[in-house]
Parts: structure tokens; sequence; C-alpha cells
């Protein structure tokens, strides 16, 4: 029996045209197909338009959206394609490994850094291997782009113009294609289910995510409170510094962990981990609604974040778990 892929289109590069003004995503998820007759060679492959968006306007309330098309889709396919600009790729990546946790299919992202209309785009081969991917793949989030498979959780753009635009960080890649095909790693298994009878898609977007430059104004974090914002991600400096002479952070950091602001605090740097216990900068505010992103990405801290927070009560016992290959084992 033929594999059954899906194909969910939301715009991006990949489905711009030229337009008076620039290129403007236009093309519907059937005409990528028609313009890629070779997917259909050895797979069943049905379409679904989602969004006609460039990827900057896709926020919280779309990944939901797409959450929601993905679990229906799932239920007449055994595999999903997302095609999506890149700009923002590893953001709704990352927020659908939580938000599609116990979905026992694969759901696989592609793009490309030109249209695919343009000779020299990089979209035929990135589709194809997503559609590989979405056959072979066990259940979970990828990211498919320039010959790599990587988890959606690790996945950051690297890249403006080169065709090699997204790095794994923090973890290898899960899979990688040559001359023999795609070859795929052994996955890690995922928790099934979430507790708590709300929607898994179910978001609270209220979160800041602030990033850390000496002289930061502690009123930043006053703001923060006022604002009504229920989440922070804090990119400190290093293992997770922050200053604490003249303009004292600490304190500020403190205030917002007590006025019940969840805080995850992750690293500036992008290769390794966040450890704010280390110093004793950092040890004594770590606490009830302050705590360690580990080595997962910005994109990661921030989407688990929301995604905790749509359902505190059940899921804040599961921030500092890995869930979706976001962080390494604890």
């Amino acid at each position: 029996m033929r594999p059954r892929i899906h194909l969910l289109a939301t715009g991006g590069t990949i489905a711009s045209l030229q337009s008076p003004d620039g290129l403007a995503p236009a093309m519907p998820a059937a005409e990528i197909l028609r313009l890629s007759p070779r997917l259909h060679e050895d797979m069943d492959i049905t379409a679904r338009d989602v969004f006609t968006l460039d990827s900057s306007n896709i926020q919280p309330e779309e990944w939901q959206v797409l959450a929601r098309a993905v679990r229906e889709e799932a239920q007449h396919a055994d595999g999903l394609v997302i095609t999506h600009g890149t700009d923002t790729m590893a953001y709704t990546a990352s927020a659908l490994s939580f938000m599609l946790l116990g979905l026992e299919k694969p759901v696989v992202l592609t793009g490309s850094q030109l249209p695919l209309n343009h000779p020299l785009s990089d979209a035929p081969h990135n589709l194809a291997q997503a559609f590989q991917v979405a056959q072979q793949a066990p259940p979970g989030v990828y990211v498919a782009f320039h010959h790599k498979v990587i988890y959606g959780t690790r996945a950051v753009k690297m890249r403006t113009l080169g065709f090699d635009a997204f790095d794994s960080i923090n973890a290898p890649a899960v899979g990688y294609f040559d001359a023999d095909g795609l070859h795929l790693s052994p996955a890690p298994p995922m928790i099934p289910t979430v507790p708590g009878n709300t929607p898994p898609e179910q978001l609270d977007a209220r979160v800041f995510l602030l990033k850390l430059m000496p002289g930061t104004d502690p009123s930043v974090f006053q703001y923060i409170v006022d604002a009504g914002y229920k989440g922070l991600v804090l990119e400190a400096f290093g293992l997770g510094g922050l200053h604490y002479i003249r303009r004292n952070l600490l304190d500020s950091l403190a205030l917002v962990a007590a006025s019940g602001v969840l805080t995850l605090v992750t690293t500036q740097c992008l290769y390794e981990k966040a450890d704010f216990s280390v110093y004793e900068v950092g040890h004594n505010v770590l606490g009830t609604n302050v705590f360690g992103a580990h080595d997962m990405t910005s994109e990661a801290a921030l989407t688990k974040l929301m995604w905790v927070l749509g359902d505190p009560e059940h899921r804040k016992p599961l921030l500092t778990q890995c869930l979706c290959h976001e962080m390494g084992c604890l």
C-alpha cells in the first residue's frame, strides 16, 4: 500500500511570486504539487491551504490553527508535510512539538530560500526530502532542510541567504541525506500523553523574551509585571550571569518571580547549556518561579513556556522535563 502524505501549506518564500512590491506568498498547495510531479511517483498526496502568509506574520494564534489542522488531517494520513517561510520556521516547529505531543505521526516542516518557480530554487530538493522524512521518520516534529533532518525543538535559522539555512543546536541532527538516501538515527521515546483536560494546542502567548546587555535598566522587569506578562525567558550572560552592582537585576528578577511570572533563564551563547546554579549571582534566585533552561534554544524555551502557561496547573511540573528532545537528559 502506498504511503499517504498530507501537505499543509502556509505560504512563505517557497510559495512566493513576484509582485510590484516584491515577493509575496501567493502559490496554493495544489500549484506546489503541480510543479513537483515526481513527488507523486511513490506516494498518495493530499493537500490543504491553511494560510498564505509571510512567516513573519505567523504568530501563536496561527500555531494553534495549524496544530488543529495537523490533528484533523493526521486521521487520514501516514505523515504530514508543512511548507512554511524560513524566518519563523524554528518557532513554529518548536511550538508544534509541544502542541502535538502524543500524535503518532511524523510532521515535517520545510521551505526554501528561493521561490519554487525560481530556476535556482532549493525548494525541489527540500520538498522531496521532507516527503521522504514524512514516510520514514518515527512520530515527532522535524525540520527537513538542505539534506538535514532536525528535531523541531533544536532547529535554529543561522543564515539569511545560504541554502544551508538551519542547524541543529546542542544536539546532533536526527538524520541526513546523501547518495544512499535518508539516514535516520534511533529516536528516544517521547511522553505519549499530557496531563489535564486542556486542549493540547492551548497556549498563553503572554511571554516576554529579554536579552540582557551590560547596563540593562531594572525597571524593564517592573514593566513586564505591569504589562500583564505571565512568563519571561531571560537570555542571561554566559552560564546565567546578570549584574547586581549599580543596577541590581537580582532584586528585579526576584520581584518578577514573587509576582507570579514564570521565568526560564537561558544563555546568550548559542552552544552549550545555561546553569543558573553555578555562580552565587544566580543561585540565590532559583526557586518557585525561576528555572534554568539548560541547553534549550531560545525558540524552544519561549514556545515551551507559552505551552506550559496554557495549563499551568498540570503542565508546570513538565517545564524542566525533556518532552520532545528540547533539552538534554538531566
